[in-house]
C-alpha cells in the first residue's frame, strides 16, 4: 500500500471530472472505494471536500490517501498483442492530427469497441498506438458501426474529449454519408422521420420502425446519381443518431443498403456483378465544433471495395459536389 499523495492537476487536464481523473491516475481504484474516500472526505481538492463529478481546473492540488495494492492478474486475462504490421496499418488511417484531435479513416471489418462474441482486434484496444508524442491515448468520443466504414473522431486530451462528446451528443456535430443502394428510391430527395425501436429475442443489435415504442430518428437523403434501375448512390444526413439509422431508413425506401445482409438479406445482393458483398455504408464527412474554436471539417476517401463498385456503375465522386452542399440549401 503506498503513502498519502499530493498530486497536481496537469494543464491538459482541465475540466476533466475527478472520478475520470481517478481512473486516468489510478486505473486500480474503483467508483465505489472513490466515492468511499469522497464521503469520508479522505479525498480532497485544494483541501476541500469534493464529489466525483466535480471538474477539475490546471493547478490544483489533489489530496490522495494510500492506494491498496492491486489483485493478482488473472490467468484468464491476456494483454491485446499489437504486431508492426497492425500498428502500421492503423497509423495510416490516420487524416488529421492537432494538439486535441486525431481523426481516423476506419476501414470496414474492424470494430472500434469490443463486445460479447467480438474479436479482441478493435481500434479501442489499439489506443496506444495513437498516442504519437503524448504520454495518454487518445479517447473516442463516438462510434462507426464495424462494417461501416469512414471518418472517426477521437479527442487527444480530457477535455478536448469531453467537448466532442458535447457536441456529438448534443447534434452539434455534422455527419454525411454516402451509400449504395439496390434499386432507387420512389422520391429523389426527402426526409425520412421514422422512430426506431431494437428488436426484442435474438435478433442482435438490429432495430426496426415502431410509432408506438419507437425513438424519433429523421435522415435527410438525395439521390445523387443512378443506374439504370439496379443501383443507386445516397447521400445521407442523420438528423438524429439511433443505432442502424441510415441502414433501417434505407430499407424503409425499399432501397436496401449494398451487402446489407442483416437488414436487407438477399435483396441487398447484385447477383453476377462480381461487386463486392461487403456493407456499402461510408462516413463521407463530419463538420464539427473544434474545441479551441472555429469549425473543422473532414473527409475520407472511399474504401476500395465502394470505390470499385463506384467505378461499375460509372459513378464519379465529383458529382456530390462539396459536403453538405446540398443539405446546407435545406
Amino acid at each position: 500500500m503506498s503513502s498519502v499523495q499530493t498530486l497536481t492537476v496537469a494543464n491538459e487536464e482541465t475540466e476533466i471530472r475527478l472520478d475520470r481523473w481517478f481512473k486516468r491516475h489510478f486505473p486500480d481504484v474503483n467508483h465505489g472505494l472513490l466515492e468511499k474516500w469522497l464521503r469520508s472526505g479522505n479525498v480532497r481538492v485544494d483541501g476541500k471536500r469534493a464529489k466525483s463529478n466535480q471538474r477539475l481546473e490546471a493547478g490544483q492540488e489533489i489530496r490522495v490517501p494510500p492506494i491498496p495494492a492491486p489483485p493478482a492478474p488473472s490467468q484468464e486475462s491476456r494483454p491485446v498483442v499489437i504486431d508492426e504490421r497492425m500498428a502500421r496499418d492503423l497509423m495510416d488511417c490516420v487524416i488529421y492530427k492537432d494538439d486535441d484531435i486525431l481523426a481516423l479513416n476506419k476501414p470496414p471489418g474492424l470494430a472500434v469497441q469490443g463486445g460479447t462474441g467480438m474479436s479482441d482486434k478493435h481500434i479501442d484496444a489499439m489506443l496506444d498506438v495513437l498516442k504519437f508524442e503524448r504520454f495518454e491515448r487518445p479517447r473516442l468520443v463516438h462510434r462507426l458501426d464495424k462494417d461501416t466504414s469512414g471518418v472517426l473522431v477521437l479527442g487527444r486530451t480530457p477535455a478536448a474529449a469531453a467537448k466532442l462528446a458535447a457536441a456529438f451528443k448534443g447534434r452539434a456535430a455534422q455527419k454525411l454519408y454516402w451509400a449504395l443502394v439496390v434499386g432507387v428510391p420512389k422520391i429523389s430527395q426527402g426526409l425520412i422521420d421514422a422512430p426506431l425501436a431494437k428488436l426484442p429475442g435474438r435478433a442482435g443489435e438490429k432495430v426496426a420502425v415502431d410509432e408506438d415504442a419507437g425513438k424519433r430518428a429523421v435522415t435527410l437523403y438525395r439521390v445523387v446519381d443512378s443506374a439504370l434501375r439496379r443501383a443507386a448512390w445516397l447521400e445521407m444526413q442523420p438528423r438524429t443518431g439511433r443505432t442502424h439509422q441510415l441502414r433501417a431508413h434505407c430499407l424503409l425506401l425499399e432501397t436496401p443498403i449494398l451487402g446489407d445482409g442483416k437488414y436487407g438479406g438477399k435483396d441487398a445482393i447484385i447477383e453476377g456483378s462480381g461487386i463486392s458483398r461487403k456493407l456499402h455504408l461510408h462516413a463521407r464527412a463530419l463538420r464539427l465544433p473544434h474545441p479551441k474554436g472555429g469549425t473543422l471539417e473532414l473527409t475520407a476517401e472511399l474504401p476500395s471495395h465502394m470505390a470499385a463498385s463506384f467505378a461499375f456503375f460509372g459513378f464519379e465522386e465529383r458529382q456530390a459536389g462539396k459536403p453538405f452542399e446540398a443539405f446546407d440549401e435545406d
